[in-house]
């Protein structure tokens, strides 16, 4: 089984410390919970929802909100980009979902 970090009992995310695939991940740190059921694959160092997030809902890690959901979003999905947007950078939801790369600039 691989593992996710809570950092706060507050926190709706937590931190995958591995690659994941579907199925059972073990939460260390301050979850309420003792794991997380994933949908689908999470990336070492990506975050996976704890519980299921309404669109228009915080996203919140260390126990403040880092973003909003732009879509509903599952509990043990993969949060990143492409359903979230940052509350530091407002261009993070125009990402790539794997690359980063921009995708609200196009150079002609």
């Amino acid at each position: 089984m691989t593992h996710a970090l809570c950092v706060h009992p507050d926190d709706n995310v937590a931190t995958a410390l591995a690659n994941t695939a579907p199925g059972p991940i073990s939460l260390l740190g301050e979850s309420a919970r003792s794991f997380v059921e994933a949908v689908e694959a999470v990336a070492h160092g990506h975050k996976i929802a704890l519980v299921a997030i309404a669109a228009g809902q915080h996203v919140v890690k260390f126990g403040v909100p880092i973003g909003q959901a732009t879509t509903d979003i599952a509990a043990g999905a993969w949060v990143h980009t492409h359903n979230c947007a940052s509350h530091v950078d407002a261009r993070s939801s125009t990402l790539d979902r794997h690359t980063g790369a921009p995708t609200d600039t196009r150079y002609d």
